[in-house]
This record gives C-alpha cells, sequence and structure tokens, in this order.
C-alpha cells in the first residue's frame, strides 16, 4: 500500500462548494494524510524540516487547490520554493522525491470551455509538471473540477449538470483509493491529458 499526502491550500475553504465536497470525499484511510497549509501556517512561517519529513513518509504527493491566476495559492508557491529545494529535491545530490508520484487535484471557477485551445489546462499546470520532472517524480494526468463560480451560483445547464459535482467526488475518491493501492501508474496514462478523459474512458469501457 501507499502512503498518499493530500498537501491542500485554499485561503478562502470556507467558500468552496466544490472543495468542501471534494474533501467530504476524501476516504478516511491510515493510507492517507491530509495536510491543509493556510490552517498549518497562517503566518508563511513554513516549517521546511518538518514538510520535508512529510514527504519522505509518503509515495505519493498530491497538490489539491484552486486554480488562481493560471496558478496555485501563495502559500503552495511559497511551499514550493522553500521546501523543494536544491541537494533535497533536485540537483546531483536531490534523490529524497525520486520515483514518488505527483498528481494535482485542481478547482477552476470557469467551465471546461474556458480552459481550451491557447488556455488549455494541460499547458496551463506545465510549471507543476516540470517541477515534478526536475524532482524525478512519475507526473499523473491532473484531477480537474470545472465550473466552480457556476455550481456556486446554482447556474446549471446541459454540459454542468447537477450531478456533476457528486460524480466529481466519487472520481476523487476512486482516485485515492487507486493511489493508495498503487493501481495507476504514469505509463497507464499516457493516453490521457487529465485524469477527467481517464475516467470517461473507464466509465464508456464499463456500460
Amino acid at each position: 500500500m501507499n502512503k498518499v499526502l493530500v498537501l491542500f491550500a485554499h485561503p478562502v475553504f470556507q467558500t468552496s462548494l466544490v472543495n468542501k465536497t471534494l474533501l467530504s470525499a476524501i476516504p478516511e484511510s491510515e493510507h492517507i494524510t491530509f495536510h491543509d497549509l493556510y490552517e498549518a501556517y497562517p503566518n508563511f512561517l513554513i516549517d521546511v524540516q518538518h514538510e520535508q519529513q512529510l514527504l519522505n513518509d509518503h509515495d505519493v504527493i498530491v497538490f489539491q487547490h484552486p486554480l488562481y491566476w493560471f496558478s496555485c495559492p501563495a502559500i503552495l508557491k511559497e511551499w514550493m520554493d522553500l521546501v523543494l529545494e536544491h541537494g533535497y529535491a533536485y540537483g546531483t545530490e536531490g534523490k529524497a522525491l525520486e520515483g514518488k508520484i505527483f498528481v494535482s487535484a485542481i478547482s477552476t471557477g470557469g467551465d471546461v470551455a474556458n480552459y481550451k485551445g491557447d488556455r488549455n489546462i494541460r499547458d496551463l499546470l506545465k510549471p507543476f509538471e516540470f517541477t515534478a520532472k526536475l524532482c524525478n517524480m512519475p507526473y499523473l494526468p491532473p484531477f480537474i473540477t470545472y465550473g466552480g463560480l457556476k455550481i456556486k451560483a446554482g447556474n446549471f445547464d446541459q454540459n454542468l449538470t447537477h450531478e456533476y459535482l457528486s460524480l466529481q467526488a466519487e472520481r476523487y475518491r476512486y482516485l485515492l483509493t487507486e493511489l493508495v493501492k498503487g493501481t495507476v501508474c504514469e505509463q497507464d496514462c499516457e493516453a490521457y491529458s487529465t485524469m477527467n478523459q481517464r475516467f470517461d474512458h473507464l466509465e464508456l469501457q464499463n456500460d
């Protein structure tokens, strides 16, 4: 069994229906550690040694956060700047994260139509992919929950149904269970740009 670390970063979590729902879907498991960075470090005074030990103790690292200005909330960027230091996470002697799996679980305010073409979601997340590769971590396609603003406003349509968020929660629970069991890997996901596409394909196969 893998140990999974969910690094969660949302500065206004109390207002986020999407992330509240996704968090409620995280399985209660001794193999999953949930770590809220804003709760742990309200003054941004990150304990680098503690964070590195958390990484050492886990096999899978999940970044869960909203997409803010095509990137992540400030504390997660601060965490990356301080914790993923040369000689630990990368460089000739930086082998601590080698082989650990990395995956992003992202929520967006806009719906899927906003993240195509020159704003393709996979392209926007390239900095995280490059970070994972620099640290010698297998990078899985991101798991994306779209349309947070519409969901919060109850503005549903044929493309964003009432059932969408509950489906995403079920998929997130399943993904985390797969990561614990080690039944999903980089090679299995090569054909998919996002985990969403992978789930669509799996569900079609099982119909």
